[in-house]
């Protein structure tokens, strides 16, 4: 059992965003940026895939961020500080490649912010020059900026409807770091939702600047057994849970990512609205 030592609600309305800091010492000690976890809320409920937002090792704890999206988030959204977490596995996937001597643009869309957090932390511990853009539709959506602010050498911050920072998207701001004079970028981590990924990996491809996406796809066991977070790169099939979950953001295949994300939404969408109205565990 993991227990909750402290809950954080960032977004109360539909769909929700809450934080868990967990109390996981083993998990903490063995985390590497970049890397998630699979937890299981209790024996009722499906295994979710989250990226570690963040860990301390001497405290033995991590923190998870989730957006409410479906049935399993939903219930999950429903514990508070003092619950119990029946089982989490981790760290699982890759850990970040981390440069040296580099200038660094970590680019976060969405709550793709929060798993972005512990990757520009570690780039910065590591001597390199880290730019950050953070985007969000709305002020009222951003998250994680004071953390982000520590992390960085520098954030940059855009916002759909121009309400904090620049009004525009994060490949806009992508693009102004690319032709300023004074900035050689020299590599590029982007997570966010897969289409924001796509367009931002082709900005920095004509640039030839190398360019991780963290992906979060369907995924079930996280031991590479299952198949079903299978991703194509460079032309050849991957597993995200092993492989990854970071690969060269220019050999991605996304739109047959984004195809194969969307092949469950209807009955996620009736396992959700059942979930509202029957009860987590009538669903």
């Amino acid at each position: 059992m993991y227990k909750i030592l402290e809950k954080k609600v960032w977004l109360s309305e539909e769909p929700a965003i809450k934080e868990f800091i967990l109390d996981a010492p083993d998990i903490a000690r063995a985390h590497q940026a970049g890397q998630f976890v699979i937890l299981i809320q209790d024996e009722n409920g499906e295994r979710i895939p989250l990226t570690i937002a963040d860990s301390d090792a001497e405290k033995g704890t991590i923190s998870i961020l989730f957006q409410e999206v479906g049935k399993s988030t939903y219930c999950l959204g429903k514990l508070e500080a003092g619950d119990s977490i029946l089982h989490v596995a981790g760290p699982l996937g890759k850990p970040t490649h981390i440069e040296k001597d580099s200038t660094v643009v970590c680019v976060g869309g969405g709550i793709g912010i929060a798993p972005v957090h512990p990757i520009a932390k570690a780039m910065k511990e590591a001597g390199n020059r880290v730019i950050s853009i953070l985007g969000a539709r709305s002020r009222d959506l951003m998250i994680y900026e004071d953390k982000m602010r520590e992390a960085s050498t520098e954030v940059r911050i855009t916002t759909d409807d121009g309400s904090y920072g620049r009004h525009g998207f994060v490949t806009d701001e992508l693009k102004a770091i690319i032709e300023e004079e004074k900035i050689n970028v020299d590599c590029a981590v982007v997570i966010g939702p897969p289409l924001m990924m796509k367009f931002t990996c082709k900005v920095t491809e004509p640039h030839k600047i190398r360019t991780y996406a963290s992906l979060n796809t369907i995924m079930v066991d996280g031991t590479g057994m299952c198949g079903a977070c299978r991703v194509t790169v460079g032309g050849k099939t991957k597993f995200v849970c092993v492989d990854g979950p970071e690969f060269d953001g220019h050999q991605v295949d996304f739109d047959e990512m984004m195809m194969r994300q969307k092949q469950y939404l209807p009955e996620e969408k009736l396992s959700y609205d059942r979930c509202k109205t029957q009860g987590c565990h009538k669903a």
